[in-house]
């Protein structure tokens, strides 16, 4: 028994030393993990710590990259502009000096925008009775240079440099010196068709006279024999034709081509597209201040076109003239027919129902066709008039001159120069013969594709494609054949955008502030130098 007991007892000893050794070990173990833990915190630790360092000095590098790139940036900007500055000084100079040095020139040129001297000039010009053919055109030359310069200042100016006011007056005399212009050509002509025999052509018998400059070309066709066979002409120095009608052949007639090689007759925006402010714009505001400078030219002026009986190119550059600074007529149309009904019901009073109805219903209707887009119209921010206007007109043969003895005597006439109506007013209804018209283009105009021709309509103040019909452009000979069905102004108009998209562009530095830029179409290659 005493064996066994002691045994046991050895036995209960080592379990629990094996106890205590694994008590040990567990806390062995758990000190071993701690460490661990606290070895691989704190190595964490570190390299969160060596992470922020490097991303402050890798922040640190980014702002002073930062800071420097926006000192670049600043100093570039104050040179930028210092030389914006510089060029407004620079141009502000140049605008200064231009005006000193037209006074010191003192050639008798006024300064178009000085209203007194602009209005002075046109009224002496006015009166001017010397109606030979070279010298309005020499004249002529010195107001297209007056216009050149108002346009320029109109474009060049900065809208914080020039006033509505300015703006006005500038158009004002623009038109003004637009209408006298034209005054003056149908002067001369009508002073070249009383003398139609001293151009008469020794073959035809008939009047043929060229006169051109480097502005406007003139070609006048006088019917002196009134003979049939002599209805077709061509003009010699200059090539342009017509073929008329019988009944215009065998009439007192005679036929200009006057070529004017810019427009005045599409509307002053598209002359100006840049011009500031220029919609709101209305018509009573392009009544310059001075009353005792303008109203009497303006008396005058109307006299003038009175007695000027050329229909469509009077409506041309008088209407022009309403249209190009007021756009908001066309817009208040339906507003100012309502307002006429009321005012015809509160004057009348005797309307009845019916009546009412059957106005209201003109109105919709009215309304419907303004709604319908006119497909004859040419949209003048689609196509442009490229070569200049053709003013074709029919004329009255004014009475010739005799000579009796030493004395030259003319039958002077109230009206003046006066259109031939063509169709005759009594023939409106019934079929007449179209007009056949071949111009010859300018040498300096080049057409990538057909033009389009269209006719000025005075009335609408747009151009339209109706009216003109077989149109043959013929490209080797630069020359285009049309028939119409009355006498128009008529214009060659070209796709503004026919060049884009561009091929390429390239823009290559060729000095100090200057670059070469190089644009490639699909017709042409452009290349503009910058300074």
């Amino acid at each position: 028994m005493g064996p066994k007991k002691k045994k046991k007892k050895k036995t209960e000893d080592t379990e629990k030393i094996s106890k205590a050794e694994q008590l040990r070990l567990q806390k062995e173990e758990e000190e071993r993990r701690l460490k661990e833990e606290e070895e691989a915190q704190l190595q964490a630790e570190k390299e969160e710590a060596a992470r922020l360092e490097k991303e402050r000095i890798r922040m640190e590098m980014l702002k002073a990259k930062d800071e420097e790139r926006r000192e670049s940036e600043l100093a570039k900007l104050h040179s930028l502009q210092e030389k914006f500055l510089s060029a407004q000084q620079w141009k502000t100079g140049c605008r200064a000096q231009a005006k000193w040095e037209h006074y010191l020139s003192c050639d008798g040129s006024p300064d178009p925008t000085v209203l007194p001297e602009i209005n002075t000039f046109m009224s002496l010009w006015r009166d001017d009775q010397n109606e030979d053919i070279q010298l309005v055109m020499k004249k002529g030359e010195q107001v297209l240079n007056l216009i050149e310069k108002l346009q320029f200042i109109l474009l060049d100016t900065p809208p914080n440099e020039i006033t509505e006011k300015e703006t006005a007056q500038y158009q004002e005399s623009i038109l003004e010196l637009e209408n006298l212009l034209h005054q003056k050509y149908n002067e001369a002509t009508e002073q070249l068709l009383k003398t139609a025999n001293m151009y008469e052509d020794s073959y035809t018998g008939n009047m043929q006279a060229v006169v051109k400059d480097k502005n406007v070309t003139f070609c006048i066709w006088g019917n002196l024999k009134k003979k049939i066979r002599f209805k077709n002409h061509v003009f010699c120095d200059v090539p342009h034709g017509f073929d008329l009608p019988k009944s215009l052949a065998m009439s007192s007639v005679a036929v200009r081509i006057l070529h004017t090689h810019y427009d005045h007759v599409s509307p002053l925006w598209l002359q100006c597209q840049s011009v500031p402010k220029l919609e709101v714009l209305d018509s009573k505001e392009l009544t310059p201040p001075a009353k005792d400078t303008v109203e009497e030219p303006e008396e005058e002026k109307k006299t003038d076109r009175e007695e000027l009986e050329v229909p469509v190119e009077k409506d041309t550059y008088s209407d022009r003239g309403k249209s190009a600074t007021s756009f908001k007529e066309n817009s208040n149309s339906i507003t100012n027919i309502n307002e006429t009904t009321e005012e015809i019901e509160k004057k009348s009073g005797i309307l009845d129902i019916s009546e009412v109805q059957d106005l209201a219903m003109q109105e919709e209707t009215d309304e419907r066709e303004e709604a319908i887009p006119d497909e004859n119209i040419v949209d003048l921010q689609e196509f442009i008039p490229v070569g200049g206007v053709y003013h074709i007109d029919a004329l009255h043969l004014p009475p010739q001159v005799k000579e009796i003895k030493d004395w030259n005597m003319v039958e002077l006439l109230d009206p003046g120069l006066e259109a031939y109506p063509y169709p005759p007013e009594e023939a409106e209804d019934a079929a007449h013969p179209p007009i056949q018209i071949t111009l010859m283009l300018a040498d300096h105009v080049m057409y990538f594709e057909n033009p389009l021709i269209a006719r000025w309509d005075p009335a609408g103040q747009q151009w339209r494609t109706d009216g003109i019909n077989n149109i043959r452009y013929e490209t080797q000979e630069k020359k285009v054949t049309f028939e119409m069905d009355a006498f128009y102004t008529v214009a060659l108009l070209q796709d503004a955008h026919l060049s884009m998209p561009y091929s390429t562009w390239e823009l290559q530095p060729t000095g100090t502030d200057e670059a070469l830029l190089l644009v490639k179409t699909i017709f042409a290659e452009v290349q503009i130098q910058i300074k």
